[in-house]
């Protein structure tokens, strides 16, 4: 069983892996709005945001613009599902003797593969625009294993998003939030400076242990405990959206 589920996730990744190859504007488009941010927030409003660090804004910066990226590019994996659902491949594939949960996987493999490209796009622009880090290449495998543990799991909310909705403005736009939620975080300022319950909210959110996580990495400094709240957030989150997206996907194959 398992042996089939292997060989039939790694054909039908093969299949979605040439539509990416096919059309990279994808990739292009999920890393210009992110790059636009960087750009805007670097030129424009580092000068006179203050974070109360000594490295540079781009490098402040950084890890949010990283999760935004993310958060844009999982938007195509729900939009390529609800595509396949609609279109009919997937009850062609269920004709077929081939694992059912292999359908799932492929998407959720292509999304990773396909953001990390993104995000390493990202990475070389901010290069190009001064970043330095002091991360030797363990902080930097670990950076890249949350990266992807984050994709993982925004990836399996996309399948949800994809399985549920009617319309194929509605299979991307549960994306939104996710974009938008790094802003109340400390992605772009200390939450020190933010109003009260804003303040909160914004130290209580996965985003922020995770960008902190990340930052700290990027410096080369102790990360302490902030790592171990950023993966419990993040494996609970990816627990919980596969185990609701497998329902979902039971029920909709019924």
């Amino acid at each position: 069983m398992t042996t089939t589920l292997v060989r039939d996730t790694a054909a039908l990744t093969g299949r979605s892996m040439r539509h990416i190859l096919r059309s990279p504007d994808t990739i292009i488009t999920t890393a210009v709005t992110p790059i636009a941010l960087l750009l805007l927030f670097v030129f424009v409003f580092g000068g006179a945001i203050e974070t109360g660090s000594n490295e540079s804004y781009i490098a402040y910066l950084l890890p949010g613009i990283l999760l935004i990226t993310i958060a844009s590019g999982v938007a195509y994996t729900a939009y390529r599902l609800f595509l396949d659902l609609r279109g009919g491949i997937v009850d062609r594939f269920r004709s077929m003797p081939i694992a059912r949960s292999s359908v799932l996987w492929a998407h959720v493999l292509t999304s990773v593969t396909a953001n990390l490209v993104a995000v390493g796009i990202v990475i070389g622009v901010a290069l190009l625009l001064g970043f330095r880090s002091a991360a030797g290449v363990g902080e930097w495998l670990a950076v890249m294993g949350i990266l992807a543990l984050v994709t993982l799991a925004l990836t399996w909310l996309a399948v949800i998003a994809g399985l549920a909705a009617k319309t194929v403005d509605g299979a991307s736009a549960f994306s939104y939030p996710l974009i938008f939620l790094p802003f109340i975080s400390s992605a772009f300022v200390p939450t020190e400076t933010m109003p009260g319950p804003v303040a909160w909210f914004a130290q209580h959110q996965p985003v922020t242990s995770i960008v902190d996580a990340v930052r700290a990495l990027l410096a080369g400094e102790p990360v302490g405990d902030e790592i171990v709240v950023a993966l419990a957030w993040i494996v609970g989150i990816l627990i919980a959206a596969y185990a609701t997206a497998v329902i979902v996907y039971r029920r909709r194959m019924r």
